[in-house]
């Protein structure tokens, strides 16, 4: 059985036994922080972030390579 199957079980068995909510509330606690901590950074600071994040990576030297005898 592959993996997708068992996690499909898995799901199916939690919502027929009613213990969704709880196995998907550290999901969502973690998804609402995640939320928040976004929600706290202005829009162009985001922005600018990630231009310099995508900059820094794109330009970045190319590591030289050990030459062996």
């Amino acid at each position: 059985m592959n993996r997708i199957t068992r996690w499909l079980l898995l799901v199916a068995f939690l919502i027929v036994v009613g213990l969704w909510p709880a196995a998907v509330a550290p999901v969502t606690l973690a998804l609402a922080g995640a939320d928040l901590v976004l929600a706290a950074i202005p829009g162009p600071v985001l922005l600018l972030s990630v231009g310099v994040i995508w900059l820094w990576t794109r330009n970045r030297p190319t590591p030289a390579t050990a030459k062996t005898a």
